[in-house]
């Protein structure tokens, strides 16, 4: 299934979780679930969803991969700190299926974070049943 996240920031770090729920066909009670992002400056990870801590990650990727410096790759579209933001962040995880939902830890969420927008990006989720 394809799901479409629209934001309106360049770097901002989206929720996904309760989307990608809904995203796991009926009937499919274990198994593995599996979101994948198609772009090369945008990411998703699991982690907590709290306010300050979006915060905290924007802030890490920022010191981790810093807008402004010289990069070789900005000749072309002055975006390469976005797009080495996105390799560190990664562009898939893949999540258990229990009892018909993402089988998550308590306080783990699945983060889609934009590191060049705003834009319109299409996240794959794929859910495989257990046998």
């Amino acid at each position: 299934m394809e799901l479409e996240i629209e934001t309106d920031e360049r770097v901002t770090v989206e929720d996904v979780t309760s989307t990608v729920a809904e995203a796991v066909p009926d009937g499919v009670e274990r198994g593995v679930c599996t979101v994948f992002v198609r772009h090369t400056t945008a990411g998703v990870c699991v982690n907590e969803h709290e306010r300050r801590l979006l915060g905290d990650i924007e802030r890490a990727l920022d010191r981790l991969a810093p807008s402004g410096e010289e990069y070789a790759h900005d000749e072309i579209d002055d975006n390469a700190d976005a797009h080495l933001r996105a390799m560190l962040l990664g562009s898939s995880v893949s999540i258990p299926v229990a009892d018909g939902d993402p089988n998550l830890g308590t306080w783990q969420s699945i983060l889609f974070v934009e590191c060049d927008g705003p834009r319109t990006r299409t996240l794959d989720v794929t859910t495989t049943p257990a046998p």
